[in-house]
C-alpha cells in the first residue's frame, strides 16, 4: 500500500526538552539539537527523529493504567542479547535519572520498564540474535 506521508519525528512533550533530549542522547545514542528554548531534535542513529517540546503544564502518564492518564507511548530500546548487558544498561539509565517502573519477573521477562525524568515510560529490552 502506498504511504500518505513519511514519518518525520514522534514528539515527546516535557517541561524541560534540553535535559530530556539529553537523557535520550545519553540512553540512544545520537546528538540534541536544539532549534530555541521549546524545541530540541535528536536525530538517533540508525532510528526515528525524537522531538522534544516543551509543555509546561505536562502531566507524566501514569504507569500502567488504564482508566486515566495511561502512557500513551513508549520507546524500546535494543540493550543487548545477554542478562549481563542488560544489568549494565540497568544500571546506566538509573545513573541517568530513570525510576524503574517494572522489574518484577525479570528472569522470565526480556524487557524492564522506567519512567524517563519527565515520567514516560520506556523499556530495555534484551533481543536475541540469531
Amino acid at each position: 500500500m502506498p504511504a500518505v506521508a513519511r514519518l518525520r519525528s514522534v514528539v515527546i512533550d516535557c517541561p524541560d526538552p534540553h535535559a530530556l533530549a539529553d537523557f535520550y542522547a545519553r540512553v540512544g545514542g545520537g546528538t540534541p539539537e536544539p532549534e530555541d528554548d521549546d524545541w530540541v531534535v535528536l536525530r538517533v542513529p540508525d532510528g526515528p527523529r525524537l522531538a522534544f517540546q516543551r509543555a509546561p503544564a505536562h502531566t507524566p502518564p501514569e504507569w500502567p493504567r488504564a482508566d486515566r492518564n495511561s502512557q500513551q507511548f513508549h520507546v524500546d530500546f535494543d540493550a543487548g542479547s545477554t542478562w549481563q548487558e542488560m544489568d549494565a544498561a540497568h544500571e546506566k539509565v538509573l545513573a541517568l535519572g530513570a525510576r524503574p517502573l517494572d522489574l518484577e519477573d525479570t528472569e522470565n521477562k526480556d524487557f524492564r520498564v522506567y519512567a524517563d525524568p519527565a515520567g514516560h515510560p520506556f523499556c530495555l529490552c534484551r533481543i536475541e540474535r540469531p
